[in-house]
């Protein structure tokens, strides 16, 4: 501990961040034309409602046949679906849902909640909802552009439709640009929102958790859980499905019931809970920045939480077994469903009924900082305290939760950002390596570092990624609907012959 010390690490690591995070910050979040909305907002938010509108609205009536498909009811179309893909809907979808639902979902909301207030929950909803269809677009394009190498490895992603797909539209120069910079973003999106703020809030909670002292606890539970991820992604996205297909139902199954218990004795509350939801999105108490910093901060947590746009989750998705790329994307729309509108809402429940009236602190927190019982909170810390309050033994079970989630999330980012790597530098088993190694350091970087850069840092390169990836989507959606098409007119033939 004191050569931990004596050496600055933590200091030298912040030091050394903060200028980075508020470079790609003050980039990313540039506002549109002095109207004080982020461009990238525009983009994100106005894709998504277009394709909501022109899929007409798929994200509601394709939800029952979604739910067919990742269950295994359609699987018998694939005439020779084991040679089409690593592995199954519902392992696609497990992967892809435990690079969401992460540290976003709990300490994600509560900065949310601290700085804009319970209105800012009915602006994650309300994106949640639109990017459903954002997210049955690009993993619709995923699996129809993917490449399958002899060994029977696939290699999907936004790179490749990209690449692919804009090359059919007669843009080939400009998707190959476009693709270019995707998988490098994705790559630094690996290593912050993916990696760095994952780590950085399991540390911060054990620390709390345990009562630990001094600078080097966090380095140290940095270093354990890099070797834990190191063990997990040598093995690939098989081995990755594999693990998360276990831990994502597990965890989210005991955080939502946890939620729900809280929400269910004081039932008496959720109305005025969602009244204040409710009035707070359009009318933002004093202080908080009005409507727009309200609306932005819904959107961004919403944006960083389920990363509908984004195209990351449809690197996953590609590795399928099937022949039918909209059958995946039907699947990949239950992700911000499961993500934001569920948990991501039950967690603002909880914790806007844990503060009442202002009670407990004072909404508007600069930084996501707030006062409770006079101790300073920021993130997780602020889910905790709410817990606190009605489970006893919640400490333990939110520490467990904490470590969990973004122990998945490292898990799939990890395999988002090594498709990204070897794309640019090849596939080489080496260069495949030289990925990993970075990646594992910057598990021990985000432990160590301070939260307000690290996030800062990783909500900028994740919101990035819309940059590319939309224009894609917003290029190639025509094929969306020739796959779509496709797949529900051998559904039906099929219903027919029977």
């Amino acid at each position: 501990m004191a050569l931990q010390e004596k050496l600055g690490i933590d200091e030298r690591i912040n030091e050394a961040f903060q200028p980075i995070s508020n470079f790609w910050e003050g980039l990313i979040l540039h506002e549109f034309f002095g109207t004080g909305i982020p461009t990238i907002i525009f983009l994100l938010v106005g894709g998504a409602a277009f394709f909501t509108l022109y899929f007409g609205f798929i994200n509601i009536r394709g939800f029952g046949l979604s739910l067919r498909t990742v269950m295994g009811r359609y699987d018998g179309l694939d005439e020779k679906r084991k040679g089409s893909g690593e592995v199954s809907h519902f392992q696609a979808l497990a992967t892809a849902v435990s690079g969401t639902v992460g540290n976003g979902n709990i300490a994600g909301v509560a900065m949310a909640i601290a700085i804009g207030g319970p209105g800012a929950t009915f602006w994650m909803i309300l994106c949640g909802l639109l990017g459903m269809s954002s997210k049955f677009v690009e993993c619709t394009l995923g699996v129809k552009y993917r490449d399958v190498g002899e060994d029977g490895t696939v290699y999907g992603g936004p790179m490749y439709y990209l690449t692919k797909g804009l090359k059919e539209r007669g843009f080939e120069k400009f998707g190959k640009i476009l693709a270019v910079i995707f998988a490098l973003l994705c790559i630094g999106a690996s290593f912050g929102g993916g990696n760095a703020a994952q780590s950085n809030q399991a540390a911060m909670q054990l620390v709390g958790s345990f009562g630990m002292t001094g600078g080097s606890a966090r380095t140290i539970i940095g270093i354990i859980m890099m070797v834990i991820v190191g063990i997990i992604i040598i093995g690939g996205i098989k081995r990755i499905a594999s693990v998360t297909e276990k831990i994502v139902p597990f965890m989210a199954l005991i955080y939502v019931i946890a939620c729900l218990y809280i929400i269910g004795i004081n039932f008496s509350f959720i109305d005025d809970a969602f009244a204040m939801i409710v009035n707070q999105a359009f009318n933002p108490q004093a202080g908080l920045g009005g409507l727009l910093g309200v609306l932005i901060t819904g959107f961004r947590r919403a944006a960083f939480s389920n990363e509908a746009g984004a195209g990351s989750a449809s690197i996953a998705h590609s590795a399928v077994k099937t022949n039918y790329a909209a059958s995946e994307g039907l699947v990949a729309l239950l992700e911000p469903f499961i993500d934001t509108v569920v948990i991501c809402t039950m967690t603002a429940l909880v914790i806007i009924i844990f503060n009442g009236d202002n009670t407990v602190f004072d909404y508007g927190g600069v930084g996501g900082v707030v006062m409770i019982n006079g101790v300073p909170s920021e993130g997780a810390g602020i889910t905790a305290a709410a817990f606190s309050e009605y489970i006893s033994f919640s400490g333990p079970f939110l520490t467990l939760a904490v470590v969990l989630f973004a122990l998945s999330t490292m898990i799939s980012w990890s395999y988002y950002g090594l498709q990204s790597w070897m794309y640019v530098f090849g596939k080489s088993k080496i260069s495949g390596l030289i990925y990993k190694c970075l990646f594992l350091i910057f598990i021990v970087i985000g432990a160590a570092g301070d939260m307000s850069s690290v996030w800062a840092f990783s909500d900028a390169m994740i919101l990035a990624l819309v940059f590319p990836n939309m224009i894609g989507l917003l290029l190639l959606y025509p094929k969306v609907k020739e796959e779509l098409n496709n797949y529900l007119i051998k559904i039906n033939n099929t219903k027919s012959n029977n």
